[in-house]
């Protein structure tokens, strides 16, 4: 269950809208890339953007899409980037380029506007658009201290104080916290969407300032977790909308309202050729493949879920990290991928810490670099052996029964997202708190769902699920269900449920992993009715797909590569 309530941290997006129409400035000569190295992205499991980030003269941003690219260049939320062709959320790209060492922030972002506009054709204009967004208005009251000046500014994370879980009693409900000082309500407002799981609320949607309050201001506030699936007796809850009400006096509530945007107006969705010898001539050091130094020994019993984290300077904290869980990252497979697995392999835990090298001009510790050296480490420490082949796996088609999709307008973007499609205070999820999993799809065809449904919903679909409905088209629809292993874990509490497998080790998020990667363990397939054929509550993404959409995943088997562990060992190596 830790699984479902351990906490994500919002990406962080730099936000200054541009607020006057313009085609894209003419970028002077030194103000551009000496050399810049453009392609498409590599397929992965979990897309997600890595970067900007700027070292020893290198600029690197991965994984990005064209709208990620834009948002980059003209410092605007991803949300701000309006019009353009369908696959603008779709199609990803590398931009790995060279510019002079001591290049600021404002001229990185000049010298990728010149980028996008040589490499893709891109021509954007700034305008002002009705987009929805959330209105920061006072209540009755506003329960606020006037700020004297002192100490810091900005609002300070407070982390949860979480007792441990013992004699398989209920987890207890994490108490998240800010304490503001010498905060101005737009500063409050602007970073409200950054905070820790205030995406569960705003669905990435801006806050705007509508206090009419000046001056600057002091503040606590404690809230709950939204929208996660706590079983009854856990312990009490309360939303960020209602914190920011009860204790502050403040309400957020949905409106419309004129917003700077970006347009885009023309973009080529394939690059212009890189010029020859360039990725030579960038001279990218390469990333360490080992850590300097690597401390890894079993988990403490008062260990709950898993912890992954990535600090300045190469330093590498994971606890309570199964070896299964590695091995799947590492090697980029999933469940059904990995054969001949001993059981403790997903069962015993283990804490990591670790140093990668970061000497001067090297790229130091990605998220990318990290899985690299985890994996050289899992196989001199465990005595990893393995090889790889092909085998008949349990796989998924999905075909059409009686479709409920509505048909898409062919002109609007390809793309889904985790919440509702507007931000009207109307969502589902608040009807059944087990059904925390929201997906809307816009302009998708069955091919392309089918392709993502892997990434929708890794706890349930281990390998690539194959199109089989014979539906043409492209489909708007949303799609409601509860996380993997949801009412197993229930059915252990409340003594209720359907049963079946078990749940899988508590998952972790950590930056870039991707919404629902963090339950692990495999659904029952059955249908059931939407509203909940299970007594706890939770739907299965298959009853869901069934009833809501009026497609089936029916299962078959299909060659596919899988892993096959030919040596392990259980405990490893000394430090």
């Amino acid at each position: 269950m830790q699984a479902f309530i351990c906490l994500g941290f919002a990406a962080l997006l730099s936000g200054a809208a541009v607020s006057q129409s313009v085609e894209n400035p003419a970028v002077e000569k030194p103000t551009r890339f000496e050399a810049a190295d453009v392609h498409g992205s590599a397929p992965v499991r979990y897309p997600f953007r890595r970067g900007p980030r700027f070292r020893g003269g290198i600029y690197e941003l991965r994984d990005a899409t064209m709208v990620d690219l834009v948002a980059a260049a003209y410092g605007v939320d991803d949300d701000k980037v309006v019009g353009g062709p369908t696959w603008l959320e779709m199609d990803r790209f590398d931009v790995i380029a060279r510019g002079a060492a001591d290049a600021t922030p404002d001229k990185q972002k000049i010298m990728l506007q010149g980028l996008l506009a040589e490499r893709f054709k891109l021509v954007v204009h700034s305008d002002t658009r009705p987009m929805t967004a959330y209105g920061l208005t006072v209540g009755k009251r506003a329960l606020l201290k006037e700020a004297d000046g002192s100490g810091d500014t900005g609002c300070k994370f407070v982390p949860p104080n979480l007792p441990p879980q013992t004699g398989g009693g209920l987890p207890a409900v994490p108490t998240l916290g800010y304490t503001c000082r010498n905060m101005t309500m737009a500063a409050f407002a602007e970073g409200m969407r950054r905070m820790v799981m205030a995406e569960q609320v705003l669905n990435g949607n801006s806050v705007i300032d509508q206090t009419g309050l000046k001056g600057s201001w002091d503040f606590d506030f404690k809230y709950t977790p939204t929208r996660i699936p706590i079983p009854m007796g856990a312990g009490a809850t309360i939303s960020l909308i209602d914190a920011i009400d009860k204790q502050l006096g403040l309400k957020l509530e949905p409106v419309k309202i004129p917003l700077p945007v970006m347009v885009v107006d023309r973009v080529n969705q394939k690059p212009t050729e890189n010029l020859a010898g360039v990725v030579e001539s960038l001279h990218v050091e390469q990333a360490p493949t080992e850590f300097e130094v690597a401390d890894v020994k079993p988990s403490g019993p008062e260990t709950r879920g898993m912890r992954f984290q990535i600090q300045p300077g190469g330093r590498v904290n994971i606890s309570g990290v199964t070896l299964k869980f590695l091995i799947e990252q590492a090697w980029n497979i999933t469940d059904d991928m990995l054969i001949g697995a001993p059981k403790w392999l997903g069962d015993d835990r283990f804490d990591i810490i670790a140093k990668a090298s970061t000497t001067p001009g090297s790229p130091g510790a990605d998220f990318d670099t990290v899985w690299v050296m985890l994996k050289a480490l899992v196989i001199e420490r465990f005595k990893l052996v393995t090889h790889s082949e092909e085998r008949a796996v349990s796989s998924y088609n999905l075909v059409a029964v009686k479709p409920k999709m509505k048909k898409a307008d062919p002109a609007s973007r390809t793309r889904y997202k985790e919440g509702p499609a507007a931000a009207d205070g109307k969502d589902p999820r608040d009807k059944n708190p087990m059904l925390t999993r929201l997906v809307t799809v816009q302009n998708m065809t069955m091919a392309q769902f089918a392709e993502k449904l892997q990434t929708i919903a890794p706890g349930y679909i281990h390998t690539p699920v194959l199109d089989a409905t014979g539906l043409e088209g492209s489909w708007d629809f949303t799609l409601n269900f509860s996380p993997a292993g949801m009412e197993q874990f229930v059915a252990k509490k409340d003594g209720g449920g359907r049963g079946g497998e078990g749940a899988g080790p508590s998952g972790v998020m950590a930056a870039g992993v991707a919404p629902g990667a963090s339950a692990s363990g495999q659904g029952a397939g059955q249908a059931g009715a939407v509203e909940a054929s299970d007594p706890s509550g939770a739907v299965t993404l298959f009853e869901a797909i069934e009833k809501q959409l009026g497609l089936k995943l029916e299962k078959q088997k299909r060659q596919i590569g899988v892993l096959v562990i030919d040596h392990v060992e259980q405990k490893p190596t000394d430090n």
